[in-house]
């Protein structure tokens, strides 16, 4: 049946779209859809680049950070499973936030708030007020996670595997420069720990500006980029049960073991390698170095992977190097350093793919909005244990060899469950399916 008025039914298969149809409404809105749709790109970008530079900051300066406020290991391993944790619990509030606020709304308080926490997190005095302040950082990057699917679904359905690449490269590139320049910066600006964190906070600012004017024309916005999916799928999506879908499961799975690889990572390599003898600034351009693999491969992987039925040979792929970074770490983490930072580097391209996987399991915007709350709030609730039992096992074991087997043995149902979750398939046909034979 079709839709009243501005909606706009999508051709089934193998049948020719009607000719559209020039109205002045329609010629009016060309304006507003262009220059909305360059300021949604650059808005992705820098807020993309933010999503990071709170967390690698903090690994760079981790042992700085731990003398300063008195941490203890198995503390410090508590500081890297906040991330997680505030992901996990603001990310749920997402989709609700974004349906009555916008996400565009969303996404500006997000930045935002990032900035906030940047700016307060080093002089509030005390381990509680640090992580009070980080986590409120947190939940901007949280809700931010959640919702750049969603917008990317919402305004480029036809270029979600380019424009995902382009997000995941952004994301990359701030992640790799927090960890690379903090600890120079941080010796630029008088050698202060509390300096070195503060200045992230300054990129979060210039991110917020491109989405005020997107929160201020709201309604025209929406109104330039209608989504073309039929009353079925918004059917469909209006009463899915998310957690009725086995590729949702899998789905969240795998990101909450990608994720505890990425933490890991992000919060303890440096230390692995300060404590192989690796000078402080150069395990943080190790880090920055593992990061920055992402740069690229974040662009190139969400293209391969749109292009593909299954998604599972880049998921095997992508476990055999971390599998092969590990051992490295093992073997020979100050000889061969370099390496195992970029197989790690191409190890954690898993993101982008788990985020391009979200975007093509669902069949609209709503639906990836649903999905992507789940996979990301299931999966980073996955994740919480991971960086913890890192810092005591090597507190309690002294060294490395007990955490790096945990990060081992994590990666082989990371590549399993992966493999599950890149089959052809999509979460509305499964919910339904199991509707009907139930």
């Amino acid at each position: 049946m079709a839709s009243e008025k501005t909606e706009t039914m999508t051709p089934t298969a193998g049948a020719s779209p009607a000719p559209p149809v020039q109205t002045e409404s329609a010629e009016k809105q060309a304006p507003t859809r262009a220059w909305a749709t360059r300021l949604v790109i650059v808005g992705i970008v820098l807020a993309a680049m933010n999503l990071r530079p709170a967390i690698t900051s903090l690994g760079a300066l981790l042992e700085e950070v731990r003398d300063g406020l008195g941490m203890s290991g198995t503390l410090a391993g508590l500081l890297t499973s906040v991330p997680p944790l505030c992901f996990a619990i603001f990310g749920v509030m997402a989709p609700r936030l974004a349906k009555r606020f916008g996400p565009s709304a969303v996404v500006c308080v997000g930045m935002a708030a990032i900035a906030a926490g940047l700016v307060i997190r080093p002089f509030i005095g005390g381990t509680a007020g640090f992580l009070a302040a980080t986590a409120l950082a947190l939940a901007g990057i949280a809700v931010s996670n959640v919702l750049m699917p969603v917008i990317v679904k919402r305004w480029f359905p036809d270029r979600v595997g380019s424009m995902t690449g382009l997000y995941s490269m952004a994301l990359a590139l701030g992640t790799s420069l927090a960890a690379a320049l903090t600890v120079p910066v941080t010796d630029g600006l008088g050698g202060r720990w509390q300096t070195g964190l503060a200045v992230w906070a300054l990129l979060a600012v210039v991110a917020v500006i491109p989405w005020i004017p997107l929160v201020r024309d709201r309604s025209q916005t929406a109104a330039a980029v209608p989504e073309h999916v039929s009353a079925a799928v918004r059917r469909e999506d209006d009463g899915l049960r998310i957690t009725s879908s086995r590729t949702a499961w899998a789905l969240a799975v795998f990101f909450g073991l990608q994720a505890t690889a990425a933490y890991i990572t992000m919060g303890w390599m440096p230390q692995i390698f300060r404590d192989a003898g690796v000078p402080a600034g150069e395990a943080g351009v190790l880090l920055a170095v593992t990061m920055a693999m992402g740069v690229p491969l974040a662009f190139v992987i969400p293209r391969v992977a749109t292009r593909l039925t299954n998604q599972g040979p880049v998921v095997i792929v992508l476990g055999t190097c971390g599998l092969a970074g590990y051992a490295g770490l093992y073997l020979a983490p100050a000889g061969g350093a370099w390496v195992w930072a970029l197989l790690l580097g191409i190890s954690n391209c898993a993101f982008p793919l788990a985020l391009t996987m979200v975007g093509m399991r669902a069949k609209s915007s709503v639906g990836v909005a649903k999905l992507s709350a789940f996979a990301q709030s299931t999966g980073y609730l996955i994740s919480i244990p991971g960086p913890l039992l890192v810092g005591v096992l090597y507190q309690h074991s002294g060294g490395w060899g007990l955490p790096l087997a945990l990060m081992a043995g994590l990666m082989v149902p990371q590549i399993v469950i992966g493999t599950l979750a890149g089959r052809n398939r999509t979460v509305e046909d499964e919910v339904t399916a199991r509707a009907t034979t139930a």
